[in-house]
């Protein structure tokens, strides 16, 4: 591997990592405007602000599936009980200087105790649909073998408490917290882990087939491939760059033996991956940076697209890669096969842009939030939701994350005001209604997150949630937001 690339993959990782880009001043609109040379016929959208007056209030299609999302080790607590096993989380989380102010998910926000209250505040606010993730240590300890029933038992009640409530459950299988004992063995770089993950969805399918609608395979691989083996921010911790690609290639077979394992059982569910998707553009008109932003899309997106959507990986990436790789040399015969079984939806993840310049390093043109890595860019939705239908085709999709982290303090009567949350939201939901008006075939929107919850390397000191969590207490509170996403809920309109 060059000493180009190898530079370029570790910057294009270090744009994910949490907080790890200094903050800066955003250029001007004018700067970006004139960035008019996009990836794929992708361009930058307009960036004038939706009107947010009642004249302008922008109706979604009947039944759009309003909802919010969480994952199992950031609100679940219950570390060591009901015959949960350790994760790669457990591990990294405890380890001293991994986490900030060395905070851990042994707690997070009790939701293992408080499932019943925290979907009753779902029903509350008339969410249609929630999204959360399955702990595989809670049903596996070990990662293989018989099921815990204790584990199974938990996502039974709380698959049948969203029914009851009229919420439609969508399970996500893996979303980071691969159990500790396999990591023992190789983790993702081994290839028998896809094996043992099919094995594990195979239970969940078993278990919990009849009852969940909507089944997502792996969340953000390229998040695990980034943050674990490139900048080594999130578990299991490594920097490694010609094993970060293997780990792709192994996360992206697990998916496909995942769709292939709930084809062979009696279940009418829906599946498919779940990618965070950053549209990329060059960050000015010359043809170097064209053909670095292609090159940084590739590994940002259609490693993961292509592979999954089309059964190839894109050539310009395996070449920068080099016949060498271990991720070339890991690829078998029928591997994209398995890859590309066919899926019933695609989960699009979208938080920021990423301007690319003709050297392959990244500028920003954008205010961020208080995750420095997120720039604020709503129209970057528009861009990747319909550069998806247009290179990819009618695939049904849902976005299964957008939200940002506010400051947000517990007022002495008792409210939250956090109106960046609504702003932003508001102007992502436009921009999503636009794709939908341009033929893209969007059926459900999920806020990060329901809940205040243990944000990774950020510990508690990011809050993501529409419901405040006082953790010393667990009390739940409302914010501004979540009473505002109720009323679009209700009237199924912006």
């Amino acid at each position: 591997m060059s000493i180009l690339t190898r530079r370029h993959l570790l910057r294009h990782a270090a744009l994910s990592a949490t907080a790890v880009t200094p903050a800066g001043a955003a250029l001007g609109t004018a700067a970006a405007v004139g960035t008019t040379a996009a990836l794929d016929g992708c361009q930058p959208g307009d960036t004038t602000a939706p009107d947010p007056s009642p004249a302008a209030r922008l109706p979604f299609p009947q039944d759009f599936g309003w909802g919010a999302a969480t994952s199992a080790y950031q609100i679940e607590g219950a570390a060591k009980e009901d015959g949960r096993g350790e994760s790669v989380w457990d591990t990294f989380s405890h380890a001293p200087g991994r986490i900030r102010n060395g905070d851990t998910g042994d707690v997070a926000a009790d939701h293992y105790h408080r499932y019943a209250e925290d979907l009753d505040l779902m029903r509350d606010l008339g969410l249609r649909s929630y999204r959360f993730s399955i702990s595989w240590p809670r049903i596996q300890p070990d990662g293989t073998g018989a099921a815990n029933q204790r584990g199974l038992d938990f996502y039974r009640r709380l698959v049948d408490g969203l029914h009851e409530r009229g919420i439609s459950p969508m399970a996500t299988l893996f979303h980071w917290d691969l159990p500790q004992a396999l990591q023992n063995t190789g983790g993702w770089e081994s290839r028998d882990v896809a094996q043992r993950f099919a094995d594990y969805a195979a239970i969940l399918f078993d278990a919990l087939g009849d009852r969940v609608p909507v089944w997502l395979t792996i969340n953000e691989p390229k998040t695990v491939v980034q943050n674990g083996y490139l900048t080594g921010h999130h578990a299991p911790g490594l920097r490694d760059p010609d094993a970060a690609y293997l780990v792709a290639h192994h996360l992206q077979l697990a998916h496909g033996l995942a769709v292939r394992a709930l084809r062979e059982t009696s279940s009418t569910g829906r599946i498919g991956p779940a990618f965070n998707l950053h549209p990329c553009y060059p960050a000015d008109g010359s043809p170097a940076a064209a053909e670095a932003a292609r090159l940084y899309d590739g590994y940002e997106n259609r490693i993961y697209l292509d592979s999954a959507l089309k059964g190839s990986y894109p050539e310009d990436v395996l070449a920068d890669l080099g016949p060498d790789s271990r991720m070339v040399r890991g690829i078998r015969d029928g591997d994209l096969e398995i890859i590309s079984a066919p899926v019933d939806l695609l989960a699009v993840q979208y938080y920021t842009p990423i301007y690319v310049t003709a050297t392959g390093s990244t500028v920003r043109r954008w205010p961020t939030s208080e995750a420095e890595w997120q720039q604020i860019y709503p129209d970057g939705m528009y861009d990747i939701l319909t550069r998806v239908t247009r290179d990819y085709g009618p695939i049904p999709l849902t976005v299964t994350e957008n939200g940002l982290p506010t400051p947000d303090v517990l007022a002495a009567d008792g409210t939250v005001e956090d109106t960046g949350r609504v702003t932003f939201l508001r102007d992502h939901l436009a921009a999503a209604h636009r794709a939908v008006t341009d033929g893209v075939p969007l059926e459900s929107f999920h806020v990060w997150s329901l809940l205040d919850n243990f944000e990774w390397a950020e510990g508690y000191d990011q809050r993501w949630g529409l419901i405040y969590v006082d953790y010393a207490t667990q009390r739940r509170v409302l914010k501004r937001s979540a009473h505002w996403y109720r009323q679009v809920i209700a009237d199924n309109a912006l």
